[in-house]
């Protein structure tokens, strides 16, 4: 009886700092929870404010004062414009990859230097 008496002692002391163990995690856990929902609540905050300040930044109204102030910009004024007629700007080499070697139109890489030569001599 002796022999059964310590071992349900020790069993029991057993169960006892089990318990305690369990229960002391528990606390950490509950306790670096709290702290996380308070970073959360915290990075949404400042998610709110900068969407904010975002809205605010990208009016069109405070980009044009930006404009005129820090860039000396003015709007555009149709006695200071001046439209330019018959330029024909060349086109790149790469710019007609698609169009094969001949091109689109049959023609081949002369023909377009000599095409492109005589648009540049009728430019005023």
């Amino acid at each position: 009886m002796n022999r059964l008496t310590f071992f349900l002692l020790g069993a029991l002391i057993l169960c006892a700092l089990s318990l305690v163990s369990a229960q002391h995690e528990a606390r950490t856990l509950f306790v670096a929870l709290e702290r996380e929902q308070a970073e959360e609540r915290q990075l949404e905050t400042d998610w709110s404010r900068l969407q904010y300040q975002q809205s605010a930044l990208s009016k069109s109204a405070r980009i044009a004062d930006a404009a005129r102030a820090q860039l000396k910009m003015s709007p555009v004024s149709p006695g200071r414009t001046q439209y330019l007629q018959g330029i024909v700007l060349p086109r790149a080499e790469g710019a007609a990859a698609g169009e094969g070697a001949n091109g689109a139109n049959g023609t081949n890489g002369a023909d377009k230097q000599q095409q492109r030569d005589a648009a540049a001599e009728a430019r005023p």
